[in-house]
């Protein structure tokens, strides 16, 4: 019989502020993403997500108080601030350590240094907006779409250097610096002057490339994240694979997520995602289907209540589909990694607990409390296929089975 596991994260569909933000980001008090969505949106059906009990969860009037056919609780975020690309390694199992905040000028003689030494011509063009050119090509500075100092940005026109050469670069700026995440990324169709001439200056001082202005998503798109203190070997998905399973990552869990034996699924239009959870569950005889759902954050930084309602009703819809495939050594994760409050004062991520649903044919329909970290979902996972734990988290599973 088919034994999968299957992990479904609502990116951005946090269910409260974290107890911690009152020291560490006061702005995310009063922040519960799912909650004013429910409040907000005129138009917001998730029968199924209702059956599995999400209602045990969030305890909202808008919604039907029906018998639960999975277990549930919340989760807290270990990883600091509230980032996806943290919150997919926590999930995944990585115990997550604290980055520094700091602008890229911080670290820019050092970076600039250590490029040319590997041969690299460097330079800085505007002393008074810093950042480094690199071969006269690319553009490394913050990157100006987050909170200040979390993420550096590598952009490349791609016409004229190789992805694997801005990774190159990358890396030699990932050693540098102690930053969340260094993203190298590029793009064709777009000119080296179109990146510079895209480069702008925040009201906090962050110097970067806007890259929806700079066109670099349009076309051939490419994208590699680089955290900190990620050791991918010590996630599930490598332990899994290692132990000679299958693993797809689908979505954002893609982009995000280092599994040298994986098949890798892109994917950002949310029905595209859930359709190839189905395809995978009819290809996939034993392992990890992993997936994320990234247009609910999309539409939480765009501060659109109705958007985000309408992503969660598509998911709500493919759940019917899901469960129905499902075998009786199926296991299913339904979470989240992070908040991206649409209705707070600012388009930025929210440090919320997320909601945990878990649903099985031969598991209970328990109550598994409030846990410390996202990543006592990839430990359950481990006991569930038998196999060495990650390197951060605490297993339930023994609370899901006779």
């Amino acid at each position: 019989m088919k034994k999968r596991a299957i992990i479904l994260i609502l990116d951005s569909l946090g269910v409260g502020y974290m107890d911690d933000v009152k020291e560490t980001r006061p702005q995310d008090i009063g922040a519960n993403t799912f909650k004013h969505i429910l409040d907000n949106a005129k138009n917001i059906e998730i029968p199924n997500l209702e059956k599995l009990g999400i209602n045990k969860i969030v305890k909202h009037n808008r919604l039907k108080k029906t018998k639960n056919t999975a277990s549930y609780g919340k989760l807290n975020l270990k990883h600091y601030g509230a980032d996806s690309y943290a919150g997919h390694q926590e999930i995944m199992g990585t115990d997550p350590k604290k980055p520094l905040m700091k602008p890229f000028v911080y670290y820019i003689d050092k970076v600039k240094s250590d490029l040319e030494d590997e041969g690299y011509k460097v330079q800085i063009p505007n002393k008074e907006k810093p950042y480094i050119l690199v071969n006269e090509l690319v553009v490394v500075a913050d990157n100006i779409e987050t909170d200040y100092g979390q993420i550096y940005n590598i952009s490349a026109p791609l016409d004229y250097i190789s992805f694997d050469e801005v990774m190159e670069i990358g890396k030699i700026v990932r050693r540098n610096v102690e930053v969340n995440r260094v993203i190298a990324l590029g793009g064709r169709d777009v000119k080296p002057e179109q990146l510079i001439d895209s480069i702008e200056q925040r009201e906090d001082g962050l110097v970067g490339v806007n890259s929806p202005k700079s066109g670099v998503y349009k076309s051939d798109y490419h994208a590699r994240h680089m955290g900190y203190g990620v050791d991918p070997e010590k996630q599930i998905s490598s332990i899994l694979s290692n132990s000679g399973k299958e693993v797809t990552l689908i979505g954002k869990m893609q982009d995000v997520i280092e599994c040298s034996d994986s098949a890798k699924v892109p994917a950002v239009d949310t029905e595209l995602v859930m359709e190839k959870i189905l395809v995978s569950l009819d290809n996939m005889n034993e392992g990890l289907i992993s997936a994320t759902v990234q247009e609910t954050d999309l539409r939480g930084h765009a501060q659109d209540v109705e958007g985000y309602a309408e992503k969660i009703m598509i998911v709500d819809k493919y759940l019917e589909s899901i469960l129905e495939k499902m075998t009786d050594e199926d296991i299913l994760f339904i979470s989240a990694d992070h908040g991206n409050d649409p209705t707070s004062d600012n388009s930025q991520h929210t440090r919320e607990k997320t909601f945990l649903l878990v649903y099985g044919k031969n598991i209970k329909s328990v109550n598994i409390g409030e846990r410390k970290t996202l990543s006592d979902i990839s430990a359950t996972i481990a006991d569930h296929f038998k196999v060495n734990k990650p390197e951060n988290g605490e297993s339930f599973y023994d609370m899901l089975v006779e």
